[in-house]
């Protein structure tokens, strides 16, 4: 009896990064599928560990228009980050009194970009993201009052951020956790009356913002319509499902290679 055709596989691959129909060699994987399993494992933990140039970004959001605050969490190093996911979530103390003194009035929005599990991930992208969504949240009447970057973040940190501050929805940028074929995505968590104690099924996520996933467009085009919508219907997570419709998703266009637990 014949084996089965080798196009359909074939075919296949060009459609997908996922690792499908490697082929073997003997019990083991081709020389060539293992060489780049371990190049793209040795991508992920790179992400992982990567610099976060707070500094940069800070002066690259300064330049949008957007009034940007640098604040970090108790996890004072990237060890206890990885450790202790706990200390992500809490804002250390200078950074609360910070946030408390800035005088900051009341608004509707606060994005908060942190660093999370793939610092890459916030430096290739989300510049070009927050290029695209404040014509698109204006467009609806909705205004960025101020952006904060934060090192050491986990996702819930936004929400202490975005009570502090007065804001009715924080939108949360965040380097989502790297995976083998891609070590840059990024993820954007969206909650409404932000505050401590919140969990993931009061939140909105829009995920897999990277070259080979969902475009600036689209994705600022879906988190606008999020953000409209929370805001008018006073929720955000189970509660309000994602009907932005829309068509495939552009694909970011960009050289190079190429999810939470955030």
């Amino acid at each position: 009896m014949s084996g089965p055709p080798e196009r359909p596989l074939r075919d296949l691959r060009h459609l997908t990064p996922a690792r499908v129909g490697l082929g073997r060699s003997g019990a083991s994987l081709p020389t060539g599928a293992l060489l780049e399993f371990t190049l793209d494992h040795a991508r992920a933990r790179d992400a992982v560990h990567a610099a976060f140039d707070v500094s940069s970004l800070v002066e690259r959001l300064s330049s949008l228009g957007l009034e940007t605050f640098e604040v970090g969490s108790r996890a004072g190093s990237r060890r206890d980050y990885l450790r202790r996911p706990d200390l992500g979530r809490i804002l250390d103390q200078a950074s609360q009194q910070l946030l408390a003194k800035a005088g900051h009035r009341p608004c509707e929005l606060v994005v908060v970009v942190g660093d999370g599990l793939s610092p890459s991930a916030v430096h290739a992208h989300v510049i070009e993201l927050l290029r695209r969504l404040p014509p698109r949240l204006a467009a609806d009447g909705v205004a960025i009052g101020c952006a904060v970057v934060a090192s050491g973040a986990r996702v819930a940190l936004g929400d202490e951020i975005g009570a502090i501050l007065g804001a009715r929805m924080v939108v949360m940028l965040i380097g989502e956790r790297p995976g083998l074929s891609t070590p840059d995505s990024l993820g954007a968590y969206l909650t409404f009356g932000p505050k401590a104690g919140l969990t993931d099924a009061d939140r909105n996520c829009v995920s897999n913002i990277h070259r080979a996933g969902l475009g600036y467009d689209e994705a600022a085009s879906k988190i606008a319509w999020l953000v409209r919508e929370g805001l008018a219907r006073q929720i955000t997570g189970v509660a309000l499902k994602d009907q932005s419709g829309g068509a495939e998703p552009p694909r970011i266009a960009a050289a190079g290679h190429d999810k939470a637990g955030i």
